[in-house]
């Protein structure tokens, strides 16, 4: 499946040189009662001092995180897992690195859109689907501050989304873009420093929202807690009284 070259003007789409990963691994991930194969580069540290990736951070502070698989991933793909979904159904998944949610939301029946600002992620989330089996995907590129308009998908989902609190504002601009008015939004997040602002901000821009406590690991190893966030639209926002958390 190609990437489409569709991009707005000025968008921050990167591209992680392949020659910059060292060494590949194939990782068994167990979400609830089955079991996905993740390719991922092996060691995510060396990829850091490539000369390309440290040029791109210098120019404007991006480092490709979607190396890792994060455990808001597997939180993430564990509630999309427990619950029922109408097959078919539209989902975006925002930030995609390696695919794991979104590879789990297939597998549940829906059709998702991968969309990531790194080409490379892109790739990467449509092997990942394809050696699980999964064909019913699309892949975007996408730059939350120049999203392509016309956009509109009943579920939202991504994880580990507000590294930095510079994040926060262009991901819930984006959420209530491309969120159709009858969806939900989910996110999970290991309750980073930003996490304050991104409940402020949901508030300010009239979503209405709920937390969940998660948490996921590796099979005896450690295990990490984390916050499940369900984002609908209000018309009036939230009363300060009924905000969550």
């Amino acid at each position: 499946m190609t990437i489409p070259e569709r991009e707005t003007q000025g968008s921050g789409i990167v591209e992680t040189p392949l020659e910059a990963i060292e060494g590949m691994i194939d990782e068994r991930v167990r979400v609830e009662d089955r079991e996905f194969v993740i390719s991922r580069p092996e060691k995510s540290d060396a990829l850091l001092d490539h000369p390309a990736v440290r040029a791109r951070f210098g120019s404007g502070e991006y480092l490709p995180y979607w190396v890792d698989l994060w455990p808001s991933a597997r939180m993430l793909s564990k509630a999309i897992l427990r619950e029922q979904w109408t097959a078919g159904t539209r989902a975006l998944e925002i930030g995609c690195g390696l695919g794991l949610p979104g590879i789990a939301a297939l597998s549940a029946g829906l059709r998702v859109t991968f969309s990531d600002c790194d080409r490379t992620a892109l790739h990467f989330a449509g092997h990942n689907a394809r050696a699980n089996g999964l064909a019913d995907f699309d892949l975007l590129p996408l730059d939350w501050n120049h999203p392509p308009s016309g956009l509109s998908f009943a579920l939202v989902f991504g994880s580990d989304l507000i590294y930095e609190a510079r994040n926060v504002a262009p991901l819930v601009e984006l959420i209530g873009q491309v969120l159709a008015p009858a969806g939900e939004c989910l996110i999970t997040d290991q309750d980073r420093i930003p996490a304050d602002l991104l409940r402020r901000t949901l508030v300010a821009h009239g979503m209405q929202f709920t937390t969940k406590v998660m948490h996921a690991g590796e099979p005896g190893g450690r295990r990490s807690r984390g916050t499940l966030y369900r984002i609908v639209r209000t018309r009036t926002g939230l009363d300060p009284s009924e905000r969550v958390g």
